[in-house]
C-alpha cells in the first residue's frame, strides 16, 4: 500500500497560484497581503487539509514560535535516575506546553546545570540552536543573574517562575512566604507551640521565603523559633529523614513539622514511625507543592498547594504575546495558592 504524501507550503501555494513567502505570511497574519489572495490562501489551505510546519511559519517573519524552557539538571536527573520521577517538572510541562499549543506554538524543555561554571555556555548553546522566542526559567535560574543578564544582553524575552526580585523579565510567583505563614498559623491554631520546620534547598530563594513566613508566624504569637527545630533540607527523601532523626533525638521534640517540599515531607513522615510518633495523634505534618505521592501516602499529607502549571501557561502567554505585539517584558504576576488539610495534620495531644 503506497503512503500518501503529505501535503506541504509548496502545494498550497500552488494551488492558490502565490509564492511560498505569500502563503507563509497569510499563515502567519502577516502585512502586505490583499484581502483576494488571502481568501484563496486560506481556501488552498483549506481543500488540501494543510498544517503548517515550523519551518513554514518562520518563512514569513521573525517568529520561531518555540518557546524554552530551562529546568535544573542535577535534581531533574536525581528524580529520574531513582524513578521518582518529578512532579514539578510535570506540572510545569502540562502548564506550559497546553498554553503554547493554544497559540500554534511548541514548548521545549532543556536542562542545564546551575553548579556548572559552564551554565552561560548551556545557555547560550541552547538559545542558538533553537532560536525562541523567549524562555521560561525555574528556580534556582529564576534568580540566576548569569542567566537572566545573558537574555537580557540577547534580547530573548524571558519569564522567571517563582522569583519576586525586581529586573528584567516576568516575575510569576506565588507568595510564599505567605503560604508558610498560613501553614504555620493553622498549626498554632490547633495548639501546637513546637513546630519545626525542615528547610529548603539554600540555593533557591523560595526557602529563605518560606522560613521567613514560619518565623513571621511564630513570632507574632509571642514564641521564640527555637534553633534546634530548624533543620538543613534540599527538597529531597533523605533531608527530611535526617531531619525527622534530629528532632526526635531532642529532649523536648516538636509536635508538629512544616516541611518546605513533599518529598522531605514524606522523609520525615515515613522516619517518625520508628521513633514511635504517630502521625497526626503525636506530630502533626505540613509540606509545601501537593504532588500525587502526598495524596496517596498513608496519612494523606496536609499541604501547600503550588499553581506550577498556572504559573508556567502565565509565562507562556506573556512571552507569546510580546513577541507578536513587541510589547515591554518586564512586570510581576501574583498567582494565588491553595491550603488543602488532610489527615497528616490535627489538635495538639
Amino acid at each position: 500500500m503506497q503512503r500518501q504524501r503529505a501535503i506541504t507550503i509548496k502545494d498550497v501555494a500552488a494551488e492558490a497560484g502565490v509564492s511560498l513567502q505569500t502563503v507563509s505570511r497569510v499563515i502567519n497574519d502577516g502585512p502586505n497581503v490583499t484581502a483576494g489572495v488571502r481568501d484563496r490562501v486560506i481556501a488552498a489551505v483549506s481543500k488540501l487539509g494543510y498544517v503548517p510546519s515550523l519551518a513554514a511559519r518562520r518563512l514569513g517573519g521573525s517568529r520561531s514560535y518555540l518557546i524554552l524552557a530551562f529546568n535544573d539538571e542535577r535534581p531533574t536527573l536525581d528524580g529520574w535516575r531513582s524513578r521518582r520521577g518529578n512532579d514539578w517538572v510535570d506540572q510545569m510541562l502540562f502548564g506550559g506546553m497546553l498554553k503554547c499549543a493554544e497559540h500554534g506554538y511548541r514548548m521545549l524543555f532543556e536542562l542545564v546545570d546551575s553548579h556548572s561554571d559552564k551554565l552561560e555556555v548551556q545557555v547560550q548553546s541552547a538559545l542558538s540552536a533553537l532560536h525562541p522566542d523567549g524562555v521560561i526559567l525555574t528556580p534556582p535560574h529564576s534568580d540566576d543573574e548569569r542567566i537572566t543578564a545573558l537574555l537580557d544582553r540577547s534580547g530573548i524575552p524571558f519569564a522567571r517562575l517563582g522569583s519576586k526580585r525586581e529586573g528584567a523579565g516576568f516575575a510569576v510567583f506565588m507568595d510564599d512566604e505567605a503560604a508558610a505563614r498560613i501553614a504555620t498559623d493553622y498549626l498554632l491554631d490547633h495548639g501546637h507551640t513546637r513546630v519545626a520546620c525542615v528547610q529548603g534547598h539554600p540555593a533557591y530563594a523560595i526557602s529563605e521565603a518560606r522560613l521567613r513566613g514560619f518565623r513571621t508566624a511564630i513570632e507574632r504569637r509571642g514564641l521564640s523559633v527555637r534553633p534546634e527545630y530548624l533543620q538543613p533540607g534540599d527538597f529531597t527523601y533523605e533531608a527530611g529523614a535526617a531531619a525527622m532523626r534530629a528532632l526526635a533525638g531532642l529532649s523536648s521534640p516538636p509536635t508538629a513539622i512544616l516541611a518546605s517540599s513533599d518529598e522531605m515531607a514524606l522523609g520525615v513522615l515515613h522516619a517518625a514511625a520508628p521513633f514511635g510518633f504517630q502521625v497526626p495523634q503525636d506530630l502533626s505534618v505540613i509540606s509545601f507543592d501537593d504532588t500525587p505521592t502526598v495524596r496517596m501516602s498513608v496519612p494523606s499529607l496536609t499541604a501547600v498547594r503550588q499553581p506550577i502549571a498556572a504559573m508556567t501557561a502565565r509565562a507562556a502567554e506573556l512571552l507569546i504575546g510580546t513577541k507578536a505585539k513587541g510589547s515591554p517584558w518586564e512586570s510581576r504576576h501574583l498567582l494565588p495558592f491553595d491550603f488543602i488539610i488532610r489527615a497528616s495534620s490535627g489538635p495538639v495531644s
